[in-house]
């Protein structure tokens, strides 16, 4: 599995880990830290013979995707093990994941998550993952007296394996 994900600004990033770290020492729960997974919203999941495949459709979109603003609203949870912060879906954020998914769709021999294309895409940033029942509780505490409405910039894009997160392409939008 690769994710095709956008990151933030300096000081979006600070935030949204500083709710991640809090999570992982309240909650006991070290999946998001130990495995460096840094704060990003994923635009698509796919599945592909090899990394290689995604890269030059990936690449083909500098210079023609922008950073753009987001505003961070709710937090949810995708039962039963992820808290997640969810932005606004403004016209900005849904033009960049169809811009993606655009791009992405005609590879052959790869498989875009039903979760991840135009329509059926929840737009997330997860704070914790792989959490029970008392984890989750406990997360959501640390969020609830920690979060407010605040906006954030998306600023780059990356391909990444995950488990444990490595970028293998990463660049800044203009």
């Amino acid at each position: 599995m690769y994710l095709i994900s956008v990151y933030f600004d300096t000081t979006t990033t600070k935030r949204l880990q500083s709710l991640i770290c809090q999570i992982a020492a309240v909650s006991g729960n070290t999946y998001m830290t130990q495995n460096h997974v840094p704060p990003h919203l994923t635009l698509s999941a796919v599945e592909a013979r090899n990394v290689e495949v995604l890269l030059p459709p990936i690449q083909a979109l500098e210079g023609k995707l922008s950073s753009g603003k987001v505003q961070f609203v709710s937090v949810g949870q995708l039962l039963p093990y992820v808290l997640f912060l969810a932005p606004v879906l403004n016209s900005y954020l849904m033009d960049l994941a169809q811009q993606v998914y655009n791009a992405i769709s005609p590879i052959a021999d790869t498989k875009i998550s039903k979760y991840y294309r135009p329509f059926s895409w929840l737009p997330h940033i997860t704070l914790g993952k792989t959490l029970s029942t008392e984890e989750m509780q406990c997360a959501f505490a640390v969020v609830q007296s920690h979060f407010s409405v605040f906006d954030g910039f998306i600023t780059e894009i990356g391909v990444a394996k995950v488990n444990p997160h490595i970028d293998v392409l990463r660049y800044r939008l203009q």
